[in-house]
């Protein structure tokens, strides 16, 4: 993707890359499993590293039990409530896939991970476009 700007007569331009990516915590595109039920979490993607690029993250949850389940996800830092993109959401029973993290953006190494209130129940899918 180009960008390009009108300054005082002139045209800049910037060259901005976007690249989609699976979640780091997949395997070929496949569910992620939330096994964690406690900080710090399962480990769903871990952002580019360094400060010039950085993640656009989408993921959606869904419950496979019979009973609602809650879904905690940790956003850059495991253990830090301030940290939480999502405290103890109620998912319902057998639910689809519903999107929670809908576009925010991580760099630096961090981490985005996630624990439930029971291990294997909620699965996450989701992709990445990498911005640079």
């Amino acid at each position: 993707m180009t960008i390009l700007f009108l300054v005082v007569g002139f045209f800049l331009v910037l060259s901005v890359s976007y690249t989609r990516v699976l979640l780091s915590g997949s395997t070929s595109g496949r569910p992620i499993p939330v096994v964690a039920t406690a900080t710090a979490g399962t480990t769903m993607h871990t952002a580019v590293a360094g400060a010039a690029s950085w993640d656009e993250i989408y993921a959606w949850f869904n419950n496979t039990d019979t009973v609602a389940r809650t879904l905690t996800i940790e956003y850059g830092n495991a253990g830090t409530v301030g940290d939480h993109l999502v405290d103890t959401l109620s998912l319902p029973l057998s639910s689809p896939a519903i999107p929670i993290v809908t576009g925010q953006v991580l760099n630096g190494g961090l981490a985005m991970k996630a624990f439930a209130s029971v291990a294997s129940i909620i699965n996450c899918t989701g992709y990445v476009n990498r911005i640079s």
